[in-house]
């Protein structure tokens, strides 16, 4: 019988993996987005489609307040050093290199990929692959929950003010989207917290219901986007070039923030368990909240074309950190034998 850490093993556990990356979430995100696509549906049914995204967008946020205890990111704030870390990478680093590409992705990418690409910056950080990823790398499980949880919340304020800001007239958001941030967003999750007393425990303890709602919603968003982009012929604008061109521009953003986070970790001297909260917390960038907030804040057209360099970029750093906090995990591992 091989050892239990046999090449062999090791070979066969690294392989499930990378396999765990493509989960059948994500294959269903695929499939709606080659569905959308190819069909057309009348005007009337893409109205539809529309109305019941931001119906399901509402009662995502309020789940996300109902089940978030507060106290979880009060206490976690006593790591100052590391949470502002984790903040700036993702609200002002991030951002930061959206801007600078965004002088010359409009002539790599195209039109209707480059917004979505700016959009990406701007957005929060994940939340459940973070403290996994953390957690397998044998890092501060704690204070990756504690930031993790501070960016959505704090994301809801800062993304759509960052929209305004940096993306202006050309991303469509006005009062009206204001109005609806605040109605379909914020509201259902202030409502959430006050409830959270008396509903949190039982919300947290139906977690299958909650991921149905989670995953439901991402799909019902990037379907939603879809049609009604396809209703509109805006897919006749996107080439493989440009479809190549995100694929690489992903990579690229993917690989600074990485190094980006990861030494400058070292450099402000956090210890090894805290540069790898931030190394995960700081790298990524949420679906679970970029594509209902999209919904939200942009016109059907533009929202569709979003959606895209989003889809791509959260399955690449998925991809990457998979291995990533794989190997980090057996080097704390080996070195505390």
């Amino acid at each position: 019988m091989p050892p239990s850490n046999s090449p062999h093993q090791d070979r066969g556990r690294f392989a499930r993996s990378l396999v765990a990356t493509f989960d059948p979430f994500i294959l269903g995100i695929i499939a709606v987005l080659v569905l959308g696509i190819v069909l057309r549906f009348p005007q009337h049914l893409v109205d539809t489609f529309s109305a019941l995204a931001d119906g399901a967008v509402v009662i995502l946020f309020f789940f996300y307040g109902s089940k978030l205890r507060t106290k979880e990111v009060i206490s976690g704030f006593t790591n100052w050093k590391l949470q502002l870390a984790i903040l700036f990478s993702t609200f002002i680093a991030f951002p930061i290199l959206g801007l600078i590409g965004d002088n010359f992705w409009p002539i790599i990418l195209g039109p209707t990929f480059a917004m979505g690409a700016l959009y990406l910056t701007l957005l929060p950080s994940t939340v459940q692959s973070s403290i996994a990823f953390v957690s397998t790398a044998k890092g501060n499980v704690p204070a990756a929950v504690c930031a993790a949880t501070a960016s959505n919340v704090f994301g809801m304020f800062l993304t759509p003010f960052l929209v305004m800001v940096l993306m202006g007239k050309a991303s469509g958001v006005s009062m009206n989207s204001i109005k609806q941030i605040f109605f379909q967003l914020l509201l259902p999750f202030i409502v959430g917290q006050l409830l959270q007393p008396l509903i949190g425990n039982w919300v947290r303890k139906h977690r299958p219901l909650t991921r149905i709602v989670d995953v439901g919603t991402i799909l019902l968003v990037v379907w939603a986007a879809v049609t009604g982009a396809t209703a509109q012929g805006l897919w006749a604008s996107v080439t493989w070039g440009s479809f190549f061109g995100l694929l690489c521009w992903s990579g690229l953003l993917l690989a600074i923030t990485l190094a980006m986070t990861w030494f400058g970790g070292k450099a402000i001297g956090l210890s090894y368990e805290d540069r790898i909260a931030l190394l995960m917390c700081g790298s990524k960038k949420s679906l679970a909240t970029g594509m209902p907030m999209a919904q939200v804040i942009f016109p059907p057209l533009i929202a569709a074309g979003v959606a895209v360099p989003l889809i791509l970029f959260h399955q690449i750093q998925l991809f990457v950190c998979a291995i990533i906090a794989r190997q980090l995990g057996k080097r704390n591992h080996t070195s505390r034998e």
